[in-house]
């Protein structure tokens, strides 16, 4: 047998110098002043600015979004740019950090919304200036027109007592918070931290977060391009959807594809249906999936009160091992799915690829699982309003990382999870060398994806930088 090979012995130290790890988060930090994040950010937050002295309330902001991009889940994680002076400047401490937190309330809230807003706009313009157009969604192997917006709801355990958090619909204790993100390109476009008890099917607060994250859209963007709206069942209500078909009668060209709970007039009207009117469903490159199919209960079922010309759609298919089955889907043998839409059949819109459209939404589980190691799968305070704060800093980190991956990177790393992101790029260690009057960051010649992060941090020098 042959042996295998020792590692090589070391002997550890702490007193080395002129090595930086993390060296990646820079690219973070650029990219948001080179999108005017940190400036926006600036403006809002002067106000907080003890008279003009200290660190920019802005800057700290923008310092704590690049460390949650990065992976932080604590204010307490600032020390990693903190001690790493010569790379990311000045970093205030963390009780300086804590206390710009603390002074958000609701108003402030809403200027660092604006602020991530004109943020957004600078980006999406640097996009269309470098001609990389905003990725379009696929559904059946077809490019839905315009853009995606997935609505959906999350727990997040808490494990201490804080403010407004409370027992959940699943046994825990914590947050609720409601999200939205572009399916397009995996930005966080709005977020309601909300009790652990808020009801899912709120339409209250699925008519905040879609406002909000219309208000992201950067004008040119939301009128005259088409916008579907994604959410499952907890988005059905019917003010909701009205509120939806209001926005679209003042001239926004929104349509929704929605869950809808299999209720009693919804088993009558499936088992009522003849065989010759399902029809296979689709696999995502558009061929017919023959372990499921599809039928439209449109006219068989009551739905009174919902916007005119909205559709019902149903879809049946033998259910995996461990699937949870109603007690309706175990009698039938079958697994029964439902949506509710907008989308007119002469638009294109056969049952089968509204369908396929609609199964896309399940994408938004992965931006929030993302999204949880991004920030908001951890909150810091007893404090809501801290919460709220934090979480808004959240969204921003995943727009930072979303924003990279438009403009700075190709390949595989376009595509890639945060997690992946920070492994390759954002967490290599680099050395700091002095010469020609200038500050070299020297990512080390045996780092595999090293020619990856120098093309980046190449492409955000020459992104177009705003007028003012």
């Amino acid at each position: 047998m042959k042996d295998i090979g020792s590692r090589p012995r070391l002997v550890v130290s702490t007193d080395g110098s002129g090595v930086v790890g993390h060296a990646g988060a820079r690219l973070l930090a650029d990219l948001a002043e080179a999108t005017r994040l940190t400036a926006a950010y600036s403006t809002v937050l002067r106000p907080l600015r003890p008279r003009g002295t200290g660190h920019d309330p802005g800057r700290i902001a923008t310092d704590l979004a690049v460390m949650l991009a990065d992976g932080g889940e604590a204010i307490a994680d600032l020390a990693v740019l903190r001690d790493q002076r010569e790379v990311f400047g000045p970093v205030a401490s963390t009780p300086t950090a804590w206390r710009l937190l603390a002074a958000v309330d609701e108003r402030i809230l809403d200027r660092l919304r604006s602020a991530r807003a004109a943020a957004r706009e600078v980006a999406w313009l640097q996009a269309a200036e470098t001609r990389t157009a905003i990725p379009a969604v696929k559904a059946g192997g077809r490019e839905l027109p315009g853009l995606v917006l997935d609505l959906d709801a999350t727990l997040v355990t808490c494990h201490s007592e804080k403010d407004q958090a409370a027992p959940t619909y699943k046994g825990g204790f914590g947050f609720h918070p409601l999200l939205c993100f572009l399916a397009n390109t995996g930005e966080a476009m709005s977020g309601l931290l909300r009790p652990g008890n808020a009801g899912a099917n709120t339409a209250a607060d699925h008519i905040t977060v879609l406002d909000q994250a219309l208000a992201q859209i950067p004008d040119a963007h939301r009128h005259g391009t088409d916008i579907l709206v994604r959410t499952d069942s907890a988005g059905s209500a019917k003010a909701f959807l009205t509120h939806l078909r209001a926005l679209r009668d003042n001239g926004l060209h929104l349509r929704f594809s929605v869950g809808y709970a299999v209720t009693a007039p919804v088993r009558r009207a499936i088992r009522a249906l003849p065989e010759q009117v399902w029809h296979p469903a689709l696999d995502a490159d558009g061929t017919l999936r023959e372990s499921a199919e599809v039928a439209e209960l449109t006219g068989m079922v009551d739905l009174n009160g919902y916007p005119a010309g909205t559709r019902i759609i149903v879809r049946r298919e033998r259910p995996h091992p461990g699937a949870q089955l109603s007690l309706f889907d175990s009698d039938e043998g079958l697994r029964h799915q439902v949506f509710l839409t907008d989308t007119p059949y002469s638009g294109g819109g056969s049952a089968q690829f509204l369908e396929i459209r609609h199964r896309g939404h399940a994408t938004v589980e992965d931006h929030i699982r993302c999204g949880k190691t991004t920030g908001f799968g951890r909150f810091p305070s007893r404090l809501f309003s801290v919460n709220a704060a934090w979480l808004e800093l959240s969204l921003a980190a995943i727009d930072l990382l979303a924003w990279t991956r438009v403009l700075l990177l190709d390949g595989e790393l376009a595509i890639a999870e945060p997690k992946k992101l920070r492994y390759r790029i954002l967490h290599v260690a680099a050395r700091l060398t002095r010469g020609g009057r200038r500050l070299h960051l020297r990512i080390a010649a045996t780092w595999p994806w090293r020619h990856q992060l120098a093309a980046a941090f190449h492409r955000l020098a020459a992104l177009p930088r705003p007028a003012n």
